[in-house]
């Protein structure tokens, strides 16, 4: 049934800039707003809202809606001209807002037939609304990662002498069905010098003696995602990699304690890499401090240097800072954090000490 708060705060968000129909593409974002998720393939999917009321759902007779949304839907069929359907709803004279999610070879159609005085990406507007969870999806956060922790337990005991990258790998989707995720998500799986590259893929490199073991894992439960990252070492660890170590616990510590609401992102990630860089590994900081998360991932928004917005409570994010050697190994921490009314909640309470398996 269609969240008429959230759909009370799509329309105060569009008109801020200024818009008042729009038609939205992306299927998580339908989800948002209806509570039903469907997946178009190369169908047209929209949900059209207008201020003034008449919001449809167009939707084709192969997707399964049997329920009531509490929004009209105009089903399709594949003989149909989708594009004329739609633009026969949308007022031709006000401008229409589409998301960027929208494929050209729907919105190339709409502005042949005028659907709207003007098109504008008002994806926005949704997203500023997305990254501010409401009191339901911020439990659903908290229950995602707390099933994140207990499964990086289940991870860590997978490290035995000889196992592979791969062969881990391959145990991460089944753990987390095993604990209730709807299902994985993603699963980095990095032993010593595979480590330094940040987006590495499992592949069958042995472990040994004194590598580090990057996991950087997240699921799906109830829909919403989790995320985190931790790095073990397996029997010893070099004195350089635990200066490394400890850096990198540091800059993630430091960067959580200031998170609160007026702050601004760019802040938070300035707090992290001058921990890091001050140390020397300044260049070996590839990337973002962090980035948003929620239905998605990657939500709109991130941690970085270039991101001036305010921080408001009701907002979740990574702080993910990393030090990487190439040829030597690899360090990542990372936790989720919910922004609350004077700080943060840290979501993740797995042991960030340092730790040999």
């Amino acid at each position: 049934m269609i969240n008429q708060a959230r759909l009370n705060g799509a329309f105060e968000h569009l008109r801020e800039i200024g818009i008042s129909q729009m038609l939205i593409s992306d299927p998580l974002a339908i989800f948002y707003y209806t509570g039903k998720l469907m997946r178009s393939g190369e169908r047209l999917l929209a949900l059209y809202l207008n201020a003034d009321g008449g919001n449809r759902l167009f939707l084709n007779k192969l997707m399964n809606c049997p329920e009531d949304l509490g929004v009209e839907k105009v089903w399709l069929d594949d003989a149909d001209d989708a594009i004329a359907i739609v633009a026969a709803v949308t007022d031709h004279s006000r401008p229409l807002g589409v998301d960027k999610n929208l494929p050209a070879r729907f919105l190339l159609p709409l502005m042949e037939k005028q659907a709207g005085s003007a098109f504008v990406n008002a994806s926005i507007a949704i997203d500023r609304q997305r990254a501010v969870k409401d009191a339901a999806e911020q439990e659903a956060m908290v229950l995602s990662s707390q099933l994140n922790d207990a499964a990086m337990e289940r991870f860590r005991a997978l490290i035995h002498p000889g196992v592979t990258e791969r062969e881990v790998a391959a145990q991460i989707p089944v753990i987390y069905k095993e604990l209730g995720a709807d299902r994985m998500e993603f699963g980095i799986v990095a032993f010593g010098a595979n480590a330094a590259d940040p987006h590495h893929r499992p592949d069958d490199t042995v472990l040994k003696e004194g590598d580090c073991v990057l996991l950087d894992v997240g699921a799906l439960k109830d829909s919403y995602c989790s995320d985190m990252t931790r790095t073990f070492f397996f029997g010893t660890v070099s004195e350089k990699a635990r200066e490394v170590y400890n850096i990198v616990r540091r800059a993630n510590e430091e960067a959580e304690k200031a998170v609160k609401p007026g702050m601004r992102f760019c802040e938070i990630d300035r707090i992290a890499r001058d921990i890091i860089t001050e140390a020397g590994y300044g260049p070996n900081f590839t990337h973002r401090l962090g980035h948003s998360i929620g239905l998605c991932d990657h939500e709109y928004g991130d941690v970085s240097s270039v991101n001036e917005d305010v921080i408001r409570p009701g907002m979740t994010f990574s702080i993910e800072p990393g030090i990487y050697l190439p040829g030597e190994f690899g360090v990542r921490i990372e936790d989720l954090v919910l922004v609350t009314e004077d700080g943060c909640r840290i979501l993740n309470d797995y042991s960030k000490e340092l730790l040999l398996v």
